[in-house]
């Protein structure tokens, strides 16, 4: 199975939506996924990630399936910080809890980071008890049960060929440092997500129904390009 986490367009935060440059964005990206149809198109709940669904869905003949789960607020809540000031700040935009992620003695508690006395007083580990549900979940859906004591997924059922999801990027850390088996604390400072960027997920089948996920392709934006937008 191959799986495509997708950005939303350009936003427009309040009201939440899409600028003129986000659609065209959104039209740009149904062009590639032409000749990619996924099988199953999901989107967070959110309007900004519904509209850059929307183009994809027209084009294919498909109604996107929302995940509530996925939604940006969720995950602002689960994975904030304070600032100096004492305002909800994603943790990307603070400082010294990027540097507590990348200490020698939060990354040694493996997936079990949240655990350093430091986060002792967060919502992290309730954060990523929900997101690995949810992730765990819907991935059943689509055939494959999550192992996550060996870092694997095993075959429960037919899986579809191709699946796509848009969402977010807090979210979408979030959501791929679960799929990954990769450390929040350690995914969280390291990747990024573009406008309508492109993630592939390939799921690999390595015999005796187990599987393991491979990110061939980051926040791909080839679809702009071709269409001369930023």
């Amino acid at each position: 199975m191959k799986l495509y986490f997708i950005r939303h367009g350009q936003p427009i935060y309040d009201p939440d939506s899409l600028t003129p440059l986000g659609h065209a964005q959104a039209e740009a990206l149904s062009k590639w996924f032409l000749h990619r149809a996924p099988d199953k198109i999901y989107a967070s709940s959110s309007n900004r990630a519904v509209q850059t669904a929307m183009p994809t869905c027209k084009l294919l003949g498909k109604e996107p399936i929302l995940c509530d789960w996925a939604h940006e607020m969720h995950a602002f809540e689960d994975f904030h910080a304070l600032d100096a000031e004492g305002n909800k700040q994603w943790i990307l935009e603070v400082p010294t809890t990027i540097r507590q992620f990348i200490s020698p003695e939060v990354t040694a508690l493996g997936d079990k980071w949240y655990t350093h006395p430091y986060f002792a007083d967060t919502g992290y580990e309730a954060g990523v008890h929900r997101v690995n549900a949810a992730v765990d979940a819907w991935l059943e859906e689509m055939g494959l049960r999550h192992d996550r004591e060996n870092h694997c997924y095993h075959i429960i059922g037919d899986t579809p060929k191709r699946v796509a999801l848009f969402a977010h990027y807090g979210a979408g850390l979030a959501i791929l440092s679960s799929i990954m088996d990769i450390p929040y604390n350690v995914f969280c400072p390291r990747f990024n997500f573009a406008l309508t960027g492109v993630t592939e997920i390939h799921f690999h089948h390595h015999g005796d129904g187990m599987v393991v996920p491979q990110i061939t392709c980051h926040s791909g934006t080839a679809h702009l390009y071709r269409e001369g937008l930023e």
